[in-house]
């Protein structure tokens, strides 16, 4: 039986990437010139390659553009179906949620045990590099989402900590961690948002989020009592003292 299901899953597979192939094709243009700002771009026909996909390689023929003048590339195909290096954005959302509970070594496994698909662990890493490369830049626009509480608030505490991480190329830095919790009318904490940084000089990303958060909380419930809570470093109190009324030394 397992070696029935899989040959039907390489079945599957290949049925996968045909059809995800002839999907891609539908993001292609018809070869027509097309403007990009004040540039004008024609195409130098359809050039094969291959993108990763969820079950397998995938080779499409798509339209290449360029100016008159040679120099860069542009494929709206790839553009226009939001594509990762080669990868699909469904292949690369499997290989950045894998990368997030194991090592390189351990997504390159489950794809060829769990999809049977074989693909290099270099290319695994990069791909997952770039996909968070793009939720970092984000993420500095990014708010959670406001948290439905059943319960009144009556009090926020703001809480934030750090501590300095030795980095192999560049020395010592630091990264922080705050947390922004709800409590009800019996002191009982009904929800916490986590803000954190990756290790910088300084705590400007850090800051940045912080602030943009709190007063985004602050929007929704305007009555509560906001209350500070750090250790004694005196930078965390310069911070929380602009946005709380009162404070606790953790």
């Amino acid at each position: 039986m397992l070696e029935s299901e899989e040959k039907v899953q390489v079945a599957l597979n290949e049925a996968g990437s045909i059809a995800t192939g002839e999907a891609l094709k539908c993001f292609d243009t018809d070869g027509s010139p097309i403007v990009l700002g004040n540039v004008t771009l024609t195409s130098k026909g359809e050039k094969p390659k291959t993108y990763q996909t969820p079950y397998g390689e995938a080779e499409v023929f798509r339209h290449v553009y360029q100016t008159s003048e040679g120099g860069k590339t542009y494929c709206p195909l790839e553009q226009n179906a939001r594509i990762f290096m080669t990868s699909t954005p469904r292949f690369a959302k499997i290989v950045s949620h894998k990368f997030a509970k194991g090592s390189s070594g351990d997504v390159e496994k489950d794809l060829y045990e769990n999809h049977g698909r074989k693909v290099a662990r270099s290319f695994l890493q990069n791909l997952s590099d770039m996909v968070g490369s793009i939720a970092q830049a984000k993420e500095e626009n990014w708010h959670y989402a406001a948290p439905r509480i059943n319960e009144p608030i009556k009090t926020i505490s703001i809480g934030m900590d750090g501590t300095c991480m030795l980095l192999c190329n560049d020395g010592y830095r630091e990264t922080m961690a705050g947390t922004i919790s709800f409590y009800d009318h019996n002191c009982e904490r009904q929800y916490t948002i986590y803000v954190g940084a990756a290790p910088e000089y300084g705590k400007a990303t850090f800051i940045k989020r912080m602030e943009r958060e709190i007063a985004h909380v602050k929007k929704l419930y305007p009555q509560a009592t906001y209350v500070g809570v750090a250790d004694g470093a005196s930078e965390n109190w310069t911070f929380l003292e602009k946005h709380t009324e009162k404070q606790i030394l953790d």
